[in-house]
């Protein structure tokens, strides 16, 4: 045994679990069809790794929806509201998931937050006073059972106890400490029924001790495997770290009863410090993550290879990817129309499978490795990046002036409130309305060749008339052309900026049954030509309401596609800034007087430790956004939105932005970020989100109503927001359209209400 990974993608080769699994929703198949699509998927998983050459291959990775969701329900950890609803254990699982609704029964779906420092999101997982954390699901030994029947080598996986508590929301005045017994009960358990399989190995993850670990935490820690660890019974068991290094806890897991210990020495360098420090036990295994698993270049092996040459380590080493295979797409080789130069430089899943096993090869015996090495050293003379001199000249050329706005915020909002004349608690949407079949067949037609641009222009043309007069009907003040052009908020602006390449069918899984296919950065970036300013000019030209230009912004285009790595994130981030400066000031010249400048991504490149937050990336990533906006006119509102990360820690950062509206993500997390600002003093006018796009369930007038009313007992109402907490493009037209109905009227009922005499809402 000298290699494996930490985990493989789930959503297939192309794409078959998320399309059985939607189709699973719509009631097309049945829970049997899909379980066998699952299992052939699971099955091709293992075979590749298998002829790979992969000596030991995780089990328990694949997920229907999220791997901690999949630990939670497996451990019981499933409040009673959805064990109420009396639905078979795949669809309760879903309903955690997606929430359901059902005539009047309806519940809401748990929190979803980014996956640590990925474009993943995962569940959070919900204790109570109600929860008895007990053995009780079968999905990792059911998959067990199918890999060792194939003759898998199988390792199985399971979200760690340290990591899931940390991760998980505790209500009715629980800690996690109230759970420590039922939890190394629990994986004790987990251990005994592995054994009795023969499993030789169990990869417990624990990502989380890539955060800071205070005194508390380290003792809670030591008491949950203090506890599991008293009785492994004959499987082996592996502590995965990923994500950044383990350095505030480091002795203490080193001197546990772990048999394998895995570490991530591509975003945790500072691992390797701490082996050459203090050593590595001779008496454990070195799970060493040496091929990077969340980027899609090619490893260099001499000097991967120079790397395990100096580790300080006395016992085995089984060479591994530093996170799970999860975050990349499944094979280059389906990339038939990348240029010849680009695709030789990458390494999806399948390629890094194959990198391990020739790193693994030459670490044992150079000579044997040695035509891999030559090859492999050759193809790294000759990388050749586009350069673009008037890019570099032009941010030689920036100064502190450029990425001021003025005048002062306050000073903007009182211009802005005139020049629109809103009312109170103006209503909105995010940005994109649902992608139906028809655009997505009209954009495929293009692709193909069966239609004209001017065709597809017209379609798009007559969709965006379409629901202009649909918002109107439905009352929003503020429209916005519905983005029936754009295929990704990411992909789409990529494809018009130079430096930038794409693949067919690098797709990666963001949440659940959602992929998106990021750009690959190759060059250096720049505008050549208007992006967005012809659909929103025309939507501009279609109503007498205020339109809402839509761009994505610098940090979450670079975060969300694949960057170089010979190039600093701030150079990249500061070259799309400057491209986007462009796109603003088009708009703007174009009278669209209020332009969206999403930012969902702001927070996955923070450093996972405050105590490194004092590192540089937000005195760039801030003031690259500000770059963006920095020459509007006073009177032309900047808005930003952001989701589905832990923003209540950088409030300050996001007010810094200098957008004269936010809005985010709020109602799967009860608006618990309001509070935060409250108490931050935030000054941006504010957009909470009070309908959950990520689940079907479509909220009542009376849901909104209150959540609207929670909001103006906390904010100013004069800025405050009412809109979804994110894009709708992957809804259906029903649930949108009802769901905005409902929000318009809530808002206005709120509004009649206020304006009553001795009004106490």
């Amino acid at each position: 045994m000298t290699t494996t990974i930490i985990g493989f993608p789930r959503i297939g080769h192309h794409r078959e679990l998320k399309f059985a699994t939607e189709h699973y929703w719509k009631n097309k198949i049945n829970q049997e069809e899909l379980q066998q699509t699952a299992y052939q998927i699971r099955q091709n998983h293992w075979q590749a790794q298998q002829d790979a050459g992969i000596d030991l291959i995780p089990v328990g990775d694949f997920s229907f929806f999220d791997g901690v969701l999949d630990t939670a329900n497996l451990l019981n950890i499933v409040p009673a509201r959805y064990k109420a609803l009396n639905l078979s254990e795949l669809d309760e699982y879903f309903a955690q998931a997606r929430g359901y609704q059902n005539g009047s029964e309806t519940v809401k779906a748990l929190p979803m937050k980014k996956w640590f420092n990925t474009n993943y999101h995962y569940i959070v997982p919900e204790f109570s006073k109600d929860i008895n954390v007990k053995l009780v699901g079968n999905k990792l030994f059911n998959e067990i059972n199918e890999a060792l029947a194939l003759g898998i080598n199988a390792k199985a996986v399971i979200t760690g106890p340290y990591t899931l508590l940390k991760l998980s929301r505790f209500i009715d005045g629980t800690k996690p400490w109230d759970f420590v017994d039922q939890l190394i009960t629990a994986y004790q358990q987990v251990l005994a029924r592995l054994s009795e399989k023969n499993v030789k190995w169990l990869q417990i993850d624990e990502p989380a001790l890539s955060f800071d670990v205070t005194a508390a935490e380290k003792s809670l820690f030591d008491d949950l495997y203090d506890g599991i660890l008293a009785e492994k019974h004959t499987t082996k068991v592996l502590l995965q770290n990923y994500f950044g290094d383990i350095r505030d806890i480091y002795n203490d897991v080193v001197s546990k009863n772990f048999d394998g210990i895995g570490l991530d020495f591509v975003e945790g360098k500072y691992n390797n410090h701490l082996l050459q420090e203090n050593g590595f036990p001779a008496d454990k295994v070195l799970f060493a993550g040496v091929v990077n698993g969340k980027n899609i270049w090619r490893n260099h092996y001499e000097n991967t290879i120079n790397f395990l040459n100096q580790l300080n380590t006395k016992g085995d080493v089984v060479l591994s990817s530093s996170t799970s295979l999860l975050h990349v797409p499944y094979t280059a080789e389906d990339e038939a129309k990348l240029p010849s130069d680009v695709k030789q430089h990458l390494a999806f899943a399948i390629q890094k499978l194959a990198e391990i096993k020739e790193l693994d090869t030459i670490y044992r015996d150079e000579a044997a490795g040695q035509d891999a090495l030559v090859k492999n050293n050759d193809l790294f003379k000759n990388i050749k990046h586009p350069s673009n001199p008037a890019v570099h000249q032009r941010i030689d050329s920036l100064t502190d002036s450029d990425y001021t706005r003025l005048p002062k915020r306050s000073e903007r909002e009182k211009i802005q409130k005139k020049e629109f004349n809103l009312p109170l608690l103006p209503t909105t949407t995010i940005g994109s309305f649902p992608q139906t079949k028809d655009v997505r067949q009209n954009r495929s037609k293009l692709r193909k060749g069966e239609i004209t641009r001017e065709q597809y222009d017209k379609f798009n043309e007559d969709k965006i008339v379409r629901i202009l007069r649909k918002q109107e009907e439905i009352g929003l003040d503020v429209l916005v052309h519905g983005e029936y052009e754009r295929n990704d908020m990411v992909e789409y602006f990529g494809e018009k900026l130079d430096g930038f390449v794409f693949t067919q069918n690098g797709w990666v899984q963001s949440y659940g049954t959602r992929g998106v296919k990021p750009p690959i950065i190759w060059g250096d970036i720049s505008r050549t030509a208007p992006i967005t300013v012809a659909a929103s000019v025309f939507a501009k030209n279609h109503t007498n309401k205020l339109i809402k230009g839509m761009l994505t912004g610098p940090v979450t285009i670079f975060n969300w596609s694949f960057p170089r790595e010979d190039v600093s994130a701030k150079e990249s981030v500061t070259q799309i800034a400057l491209a986007l400066q462009d796109e603003v000031l088009d708009l703007e010249k174009h009278d669209i007087k209020i332009i969206q400048i999403d930012e969902p991504a702001l927070r996955e490149n923070l450093p996972l430790r405050k105590s490194n937050w004092d590192s540089e990336y937000l005195d760039w990533a801030v003031p690259a956004f500000r770059l963006v906006h920095s020459k509007v006119q006073p009177s032309t509102q900047i808005h930003t939105h952001m989701c589905y990360s832990e923003f209540g820690d950088i409030i300050k950062a996001i007010d810094a932005l200098d957008a004269d509206v936010i809005s985010f993500e709020a109602s799967r997390a009860d608006f618990t970020l309001i509070d935060q600002l409250v108490a931050a003093n935030f000054q941006t006018e504010v957009g909470p989100g009070v309908y959950d796009i990520h689940s079907p369930r479509i909220p009542s007038e009376q849901e909104v109503e209150d959540l609207i009313k929670q909001l103006i007992h906390k904010l100013p109402i004069d800025k405050i927001w009412i809109n979804p907490d994110c894009g709708l493009k992957t809804r259906t037209e029903k649930e949108s359209f009802e769901s905005l109905q409902n929000i318009v009227d809530a808002t206005k009922k709120v509004r009649s209400e206020i304006n009553e005499p001795n009004s106490v809402i």
